[in-house]
């Protein structure tokens, strides 16, 4: 899951999830809480240093995700989903997080967490800024 905060700056975390999801985008629904929890408290730290925030960007490639996320309603298919995870709910819904769609292949997260190609991961992390591809 990847967070941006304005242009300040970005976060990645990759870690396996504790729970067995019964969809992928119940896991992405579940990686994008735990990705806001963890934005909110990197927010809070840069308030405290006098840098003031607007809403933190998380990036999903899941439409489902982001819909269950702003969607406060259980309906059939997320009401088993544990309710912590329901925490972005109210990140959304009180401006801190919002949640965009990107594109599977533009998911610069990916880069911790998929077998890429050589040339995809030379790509993606040209992309993120840690280095630049020499000609």
């Amino acid at each position: 899951m990847e967070r941006r905060f304005e242009k300040k700056g970005r976060s990645w975390a990759s870690k396996k999830q504790k729970i067995v999801a019964l969809s992928s985008a119940e896991a992405e629904y579940v990686a994008a809480a735990k990705a806001s929890s963890h934005a909110i408290w990197l927010r809070r730290i840069l308030e405290d240093v006098g840098e003031k925030q607007e809403a933190i960007t998380l990036y999903c490639d899941s439409k489902l995700a982001i819909a269950m996320g702003k969607n406060p309603i259980n309906h059939e298919g997320t009401k088993h989903i544990a309710i912590k995870y329901h925490f972005i709910r109210e990140a959304i819904e009180n401006g801190q997080i919002k949640l965009k769609y990107c594109k599977t292949t533009e998911q610069l997260a990916d880069i911790f967490t998929k077998a890429l190609t050589r040339e995809k991961f030379f790509y993606m992390r040209e992309l993120i800024g840690v280095v630049k591809k020499v000609h």
